[in-house]
């Protein structure tokens, strides 16, 4: 790609030995100054693709981050100065012309990708955080990412539609940002938490397959991977099922995965929320490692141990967890079960008993009966050298508490193991029952039910706990990329969820009155998916965080350090809103 503009010939990072004899101009910031001799300096010009060496006059005063432009002959570097490790390693510059075209203060943190800097440091001078190779790589696979997306869902026929960014509040789940009304004193609108009732009225519209990379803002608790203000593909299409939904996101999926790492991804399996959770303990699997929950419970019926006399008992085992583990290191484990909520956390070491065959001994060994123990070993397919931990309990705290324990146990750091898709399907539509005995929705009340599920659907009670909705998730290396459902469309099956939740007609007009109107006009059967941009491009380049691939994100606290927001409004401007600040409580 040629990059040259009336300033720059060529850029830092692009030239080679086949440059050589050539006369070129280039600009940068000042990466490194090394003095040699009393008359020459090495300085190491550094654009967003990558470092130049240059040897200039010793004399002029180049300091680190000065914005310069140079002119030189390009050359090879002298005998035993090539720097392998820099794609210009071979060549440097000799400089005969600098102009300073802007100086600049001492960084606030070492440029070093190496060095340490305090998040908050780098997140208020964000500027200078983003002149790193690390944040060039990342912005720009995000760049890639998107237009990917793009490319994908167009060539599949989706047509992008933007929807407005201010509304009114629906209950989504999270809390919503709101926006008061200047024309309206005392009223509001909402920021979109997501665009889900637009893209249903996009389908009634009969757009047919819509997408937006959309961006959406939810007022909840932030960590790693999330943020107030995210960005997602959002996609909808009409006259299709869940299968033709998988199809289009897979596509789009692993037309990004090829663009960023060159492997095309084959493999997406589908595994039901039930099977997710009795072999991983969670609905997001991270597939890229085994140690999976085993079933012991049937081992156990009957037992004398009273450890295990419990509704479930299940286990994991560590391959060669009883020499890599210390006892201190056990201890820990057992404690973080127990802040999980189990009772506790049931160890043992797998080792070679007399008759040569392997046995189970420390931890609770000693509660259980030959046979008990055999037969754990048997289904854990342990050997000697390795530990197994176990949890008796009620079924979900179990599969919660060793799913947790498998993760802090095995899983691979975020760059490692390669990219694990799944799909995560047939999720129970209704999450409990309530103390009013209505069922707490798990999803959405627009998720239509399962259809094979609709004798316990109608039959209510308890058996609304068996039925399973078709929603489902993309999960990637452990990661929730995002979630979509086939939506209802006929108005007796929304009427019926209404009630089940105990939403009235008149609460379901005020809060969904213009969605319920349009399906009046004629609905299409129609489905849709939504997965977070910054989760799927902070896994494409290794990044455990999210913060690392947006260019001005939120601490963990919600701040912004840059631009010190959220801050206070003027009395002027709370007059012109009809607002009125209440003192904080003391």
């Amino acid at each position: 790609m040629d990059l040259s503009t009336s300033m720059r010939t060529d850029m830092c990072g692009q030239l080679t030995s086949a440059d050589i004899g050539r006369t070129v101009t280039i600009c940068g910031w000042v990466d490194r100054r090394r003095e040699h001799g009393e008359h020459l300096a090495f300085i190491d010009l550094r654009d967003h693709t990558g470092v130049l060496q240059c040897v200039v006059d010793g004399s002029r005063d180049l300091r680190s981050e000065y914005v310069v432009r140079m002119t030189g002959e390009v050359r090879s570097r002298p005998e035993g100065t090539v720097n392998p490790d820099l794609a210009t390693g071979d060549v440097e510059v000799d400089v005969n012309s600098v102009e300073i075209l802007s100086q600049a203060e001492p960084p606030p943190f070492p440029m070093d990708e190496r060095t340490g800097v305090d998040e908050t440091i780098r997140l208020r001078h964000r500027y200078v955080d983003l002149r790193k190779s690390r944040m060039q790589r990342n912005l720009r696979t995000r760049a890639v990412v998107n237009s990917t997306i793009r490319a994908a869902m167009e060539r599949q026929g989706f047509v992008e539609v933007e929807t407005p960014m201010l509304i009114a509040s629906t209950p989504e789940g999270a809390r919503d940002f709101v926006v008061p009304s200047r024309k309206e004193p005392g009223s509001f609108y909402a920021l979109p938490q997501s665009p889900q009732l637009f893209k249903q009225l996009c389908m009634v519209g009969g757009i047919d397959r819509y997408y937006q990379i959309a961006r959406c803002l939810r007022d909840e608790d932030l960590r790693a991977d999330r943020q107030f203000e995210f960005m997602q593909l959002d996609a909808e299409a009409s006259f299709v099922s869940q299968e033709d939904v998988f199809e289009f996101i897979s596509e789009a999926v692993a037309d990004v995965a090829e663009a960023v790492t060159g492997d095309r991804p084959t493999e997406f399996p589908h595994i039901t929320w039930a099977e997710s959770m009795e072999r991983f303990g969670n609905d997001k699997p991270d597939m890229r490692f085994g140690m999976e929950l085993t079933e012991l419970t049937p081992i156990f019926e009957g037992t004398e141990a009273r450890v295990f006399q419990a509704e479930c008992v299940k286990g994991i085992c560590l391959e060669g967890g009883a020499e890599s583990l210390s006892r201190n290191q056990v201890d820990s484990l057992v404690d973080d079960a127990k802040r999980w909520g189990a009772k506790g956390l049931a160890w043992m070491r797998v080792a070679t008993g007399d008759d040569g065959r392997a046995r189970l001994e420390a931890g609770v060994a000693k509660f259980l009966s030959a046979d008990e123990g055999s037969a754990v070993i048997a289904a854990l397919d342990a050997r000697p050298g390795d530990m197994v931990f176990l949890v008796a309990d009620a079924r979900r705290m179990v599969q919660r508490v060793l799913g947790m324990l498998r993760l802090a146990l095995g899983r691979p750091a975020v760059g490692e193991g390669g990219f694990k898709f799944v799909w995560v399907v047939d999720f129970p539509l209704f999450e409990g029952l309530g103390d009013d005995g209505k069922p707490i929705p798990a999803h959405h009340p627009f998720t239509m039910p399962h259809p094979d599920d609709m004798a316990n659907f109608d039959a209510g009670g308890e058996a609304l706990l068996d039925v399973r909705s078709q929603a489902y998730d993309l999960v990637l290396n452990g990661w929730e990329l995002g979630s979509g459902s086939v939506r209802i469309h006929r108005n007796d099956i929304q009427s019926r969820i209404f009630d089940l939740l105990g939403i009235s007609e008149e609460e379901a007009q005020a809060k969904f009155g213009f969605l319920l109107d349009a399906f009046r006009f004629g609905a299409p059967p129609h489905a849709g998916f939504a997965f977070g941009i910054d989760r799927l491009t902070a896994l494409m380049v290794g990044e455990e965080n999210i913060r690392e691939v947006i260019a001005f994100p939120k601490t963990q606290s919600g701040a912004d350090p840059l631009t010190n927001a959220p801050g206070p409004l003027d009395s002027a401007q709370l007059e012109e809103l009809g607002l009125r600040v209440l003192p904080q409580a003391t």
